[in-house]
C-alpha cells in the first residue's frame, strides 16, 4: 500500500450529506475534498453515520458503520431513503429485565436489520455508567452497576454479531455527561475507574469479544481517551486481551498522530487527518510501523464484515419479526412501581379508560441524536389500548391532539428536527370540570408522564427531572375525581431516565415504569396493564427520593475552566466509588425505589441457599430455589449481593456479584439457581499495590429480590489475603482528589 492509502484508510471518508447542511459548523473538516481517496469512495448506504474509504486495486472495499443504540438510525434528511426499521426498547430498559437470554435474542433481530439495510458496524451498544441521572444519554446506557451494565452489554453483542455484522460498544471512558462533551476533563481515580467505570467495558470485551471499541469525546485525568496509550493499549489490548478495533467518536480528540500513536485505529468520521498523518510519517513524528498496526487492525476488521464476503443485502429485514421481538423486549423489562389493593392488572369488569396525559397520544419510542429511529410506525398508548378492545375518549382525544399542535414550539434546530430532538408542547393542565367528567364516564384512569433526552446536552432540573407543576397538579386533580367515584388511578412513565417521584407517589393507586420502548410502546404497555404479561422487570438504577440526595450532585456537571484552550471544563468524581446503590445503601440514604426493585402480579418465596463450602478456595457455588406461591404465572430476577469484611480499603455495604431470571413459573412451581462467586468477586483494587486484593474474613452473600430486599444469607470464610490479580500502574490522577469514604475499614 502506498502511504496515502494508509493514511487515508485509518481515516474515515467523511459524511455524505446534502450541501445545505455543509455549511453547519457541526460538519466542519467532516466532508471529502475533490481528488482525495475519500471522495472516490460513495458510501453504498445514504444516511448512514460514515464509512472507510475502499481502494479497489487492492480489492478493499469500504466498510459502513451507522448509530445506533435502539435500531438503525437511517436518516433521509442526511441523504438516505426511508427506511422501515425497527425501533427496539432503550438501554435502560432491556437492562431492566435481568434477562441474558432475551436480551441475546433482541440482538438477533437488532443484527437482522443491520444486516439486510447493508451495514457492517453499528455503532452500540453504549454502556456507560449512570453516574448521575441527568447525564443527556443515559436512556442509551444500560445501568449504574458495571457489572449488570457489563453482563448485558455482552449478551446483545453475541446476538448482534452472530448475524455476521460486528458492534462497536461505546463511549471508552468515563464519558458520563453531555454538557461539553468534547472538551471536558475527567478526574478520576484509578480505583473508580477499575472498579466502577472499566469494569463493565472489561466484562463486556471478555465476554463478547465487540468487532470494534469506541474510545469517548472526553478527556481523562488530562488526556484525551482517544490520545490515551494507557487506556487503548495498555488496559484494553495488553491487560484484557482485546484483539479488535477501536475508533474514536465523530471529531473526538485534538491530535491525529497522537491517537495512532495511542492504538486508536480508526479516526471518524474523516477526512480532514489524511495530510497530517501524511506529513508526520515524512517528518519522522510517526513511525510508520505504528500505522502499519493501526492499518493492519482495520483490515482485519474488513476482512470479516459483509461487505468483503460480498453478501447480497435485501433492504427487507424480517421486520414482522422484529417489531415482535421488540413488543417482547419492552414488555419483558417495564417496571411495575407501585399497585396499591391490586389497581393492576385490570379486572374483567374493566372496559374503558380515560387517557390523560400528552405522551399517552403521542409516545416517546425511544431519545434523540444518535439515539433516534426514524421508524415505519409507532403504536402510541391510546392505539395499545384500542388493539386489545378497550374504549377510549375520542373527544379527549381531539382535545390532546388541538392542545399540542397549537402550542407546539415554533422553529428550533434543523439538525435536532431530524436527529428526532424536536420539542414538543408542555403538558395539557387537566381541569376538575374534564377530570370529573371523564370519571363519571370511564371504568379506570390512566396518566402519562412523558421525558425525552438525547446527545449534546443534559437534563434539567425542572420540569424534566423533576414533575412540572401541571404534571403534578393533573395527577392530583384526576386521582380526586376518581377516587371519589371509587375508582383507580394508573400512572405511566413513559421516560428515559430517573425522574423524582417521591412527592407525588403517594395519589395514584398504581405507577407503571415503561421506560421508552420502541415502536411497539403502546401494544407491549398494554400487555402489561391488561394482564396478558406479568411484569418481571427491576430497577437496573436507584430513584432518589430527590436529586440532592444523588452522590455526585456537587460534582455535575463540573466547573468550567477559563484558562485552558483545550479544556472547558472539569469534573472530579469525589464520590469515588460510591455510585448509585454503593453510595445509598453504605450511607444509609434511602431512596424512593432502590437498585433492583419491582413488583410482581404474584408472590415468590425464596428458600434452600446452599453454599458448595463455606471456606473459599478458588471458587464457590451458591444455589438457591424460588418458588411461586401467587396465583397467577411470573418470573422474578434474583440478585446475588456480597458484604465483604472490614479490610485495608473502605468498601461498600454490598455490591451486585452475579444475578439471573427464572423462567415463567407457573402457580406452585419452583426453580433452582445457580451462582459461582470468583476471587475477582472477592477482590477490591489497591491503588498502592497496583492490584486487585481480597481481605481475609468472612464474606456474607446476600440472595434478594432487591438491594434493600434482602431473602436469604449464608456467608463463607476467606483465610488469607489473596492477590487476585497485578496490573499496570496507569491512569493515575493528575491531581490530589479528597474521596468519599464510609467507616468499613479497619
Amino acid at each position: 500500500m502506498t502511504l496515502e492509502e494508509k493514511a487515508s484508510l485509518v481515516v474515515g471518508g467523511g459524511l455524505n450529506i446534502p450541501p445545505a447542511m455543509r455549511k453547519n459548523k457541526m460538519f466542519a473538516g467532516m466532508v471529502a475534498q475533490p481528488g482525495t481517496l475519500a471522495a472516490n469512495t460513495v458510501n453504498p448506504v445514504p444516511g448512514t453515520a460514515g464509512n472507510t474509504i475502499a481502494i479497489p486495486r487492492l480489492g478493499i472495499p469500504c466498510i459502513v458503520v451507522n448509530d445506533g443504540p435502539a435500531g438503525l438510525r437511517m436518516i433521509g434528511g442526511f441523504g438516505g431513503q426511508k427506511y422501515k426499521c425497527t425501533a427496539f426498547p432503550v438501554g435502560t430498559l432491556l437492562a431492566s429485565s435481568w434477562d441474558k437470554d432475551l436480551i441475546f435474542k433482541t440482538g438477533q433481530a437488532y443484527g437482522n436489520d443491520v444486516l439486510e439495510y447493508g451495514v457492517d458496524i453499528l455503532l452500540a451498544p453504549g454502556m456507560n455508567i449512570q453516574r448521575n441521572p441527568l447525564c443527556g444519554r443515559n436512556f442509551e446506557y444500560y445501568s449504574e452497576d458495571p457489572l449488570l451494565s457489563g453482563t448485558i452489554a455482552a449478551a446483545m453483542v453475541n446476538g448482534i454479531q452472530s448475524q455476521g455484522v460486528g458492534v462497536s460498544i461505546k463511549h471508552f471512558a468515563a464519558n458520563n455527561q453531555e454538557t461539553d462533551r468534547q472538551t471536558v476533563n475527567t478526574i478520576a481515580s484509578q480505583r473508580a475507574l477499575r472498579e466502577i467505570y472499566l469494569e463493565g467495558f472489561r466484562v463486556a470485551s471478555r465476554e463478547s469479544h465487540p468487532w470494534t471499541v469506541m474510545s469517548s469525546y472526553n478527556l481523562l485525568n488530562g488526556k484525551y481517551t482517544s490520545e490515551n496509550y494507557d487506556l487503548l493499549t495498555t488496559v484494553l489490548r495488553k491487560e484484557w486481551g482485546y484483539r479488535g478495533l477501536v475508533m474514536s467518536d465523530w471529531g473526538a480528540g485534538k491530535d491525529a498522530v497522537a491517537q495512532m500513536k495511542a492504538g486508536n485505529d480508526l479516526l471518524m468520521p474523516g477526512p480532514n487527518q489524511v495530510s497530517t498523518i501524511i506529513q508526520a510519517v515524512q517528518d519522522g513524528k510517526l513511525d510508520e510501523k505504528v500505522l502499519d498496526r493501526n492499518v493492519e487492525d482495520i483490515l482485519n476488521l474488513i476482512l470479516k464484515t459483509p461487505r468483503f464476503k460480498n453478501y447480497k443485502y435485501s433492504n427487507k429485514p424480517n421486520t414482522v419479526a422484529n417489531a415482535a421481538m421488540s413488543r417482547e423486549a419492552a414488555t419483558e423489562g417495564m417496571i411495575l412501581l407501585k399497585n396499591t389493593d391490586s389497581a393492576l392488572p385490570f379486572t374483567k369488569k374493566t372496559k374503558s379508560v380515560a387517557l390523560f396525559g400528552n405522551t399517552s397520544y403521542q409516545a416517546y419510542l425511544g431519545g434523540s441524536g444518535s439515539g433516534y429511529v426514524a421508524v415505519a410506525y409507532s403504536v402510541n398508548l391510546i392505539d395499545g389500548l384500542k388493539n386489545a378492545g378497550y374504549v377510549t375518549d375520542e373527544p379527549l382525544k381531539e382535545k390532546y391532539k388541538t392542545y399540542m399542535a397549537e402550542n407546539a414550539p415554533k422553529g428550533g434546530d434543523m439538525i435536532a428536527n431530524i436527529m428526532g430532538g424536536k420539542k414538543r408542547a408542555p403538558e395539557m393542565p387537566v381541569t376538575d370540570s374534564l377530570a370529573e367528567e371523564m370519571a363519571g364516564k370511564y371504568d379506570i384512569a390512566i396518566f402519562t408522564v412523558g421525558r425525552n433526552s438525547g446527545e449534546g446536552e443534559d437534563r434539567n432540573l425542572d420540569n424534566d427531572f423533576n414533575l412540572s407543576s401541571a404534571e403534578i397538579a393533573s395527577i392530583n386533580t384526576i386521582c380526586k375525581a376518581f377516587h371519589a367515584k371509587g375508582k383507580k388511578v394508573v400512572v405511566v412513565l413513559n421516560i428515559g431516565g430517573v425522574i423524582e417521584t417521591a412527592s407525588w407517589k403517594s395519589n395514584p393507586d398504581a405507577i407503571l415504569l415503561a421506560w421508552q420502548p420502541g415502536l411497539e410502546a403502546g401494544n407491549a404497555i398494554t400487555d402489561l396493564l391488561s394482564g396478558k404479561v406479568n411484569p418481571s422487570g427491576k430497577l437496573a438504577q436507584t430513584f432518589p427520593v430527590s436529586y440532592a440526595d444523588v452522590p455526585s450532585v456537587k460534582n455535575f456537571p463540573g466547573i468550567e475552566v477559563k484558562d485552558d484552550s483545550t479544556v472547558k471544563r472539569k469534573v472530579v468524581y469525589e464520590e469515588g466509588i460510591y455510585v448509585g446503590y454503593r453510595y445509598y445503601n453504605t450511607f444509609k440514604v434511602k431512596p424512593a425505589y432502590e437498585f433492583g426493585y419491582g413488583l410482581s402480579y404474584t408472590n415468590f418465596t425464596y428458600s434452600n441457599l446452599k453454599l458448595s463450602s463455606t471456606s473459599f478456595a478458588g471458587k464457590i457455588a451458591i444455589s438457591v430455589d424460588v418458588k411461586n406461591t401467587g396465583k397467577v404465572a411470573g418470573k422474578e430476577v434474583v440478585q446475588v449481593y456480597l458484604k465483604a469484611p472490614k479490610g485495608d480499603l473502605d468498601k461498600p455495604a454490598e455490591e451486585l456479584k452475579a444475578f439471573a431470571k427464572t423462567g415463567l413459573l407457573k402457580p406452585g412451581e419452583s426453580q433452582t439457581l445457580n451462582f459461582t462467586i470468583n476471587a475477582k468477586d472477592l477482590a477490591s483494587f489497591n491503588t498502592d499495590q497496583s492490584a486487585w486484593v481480597a481481605d481475609p474474613g468472612r464474606y456474607e452473600v446476600k440472595i434478594g429480590a432487591s438491594s434493600e430486599d434482602i431473602k436469604q444469607t449464608t456467608s463463607f470464610t476467606l483465610n488469607r489475603r489473596t492477590i487476585v490479580e497485578k496490573v499496570s500502574n496507569v491512569l493515575m490522577l493528575p491531581l490530589a482528589v479528597s474521596e468519599l469514604k464510609s467507616k468499613n475499614q479497619k
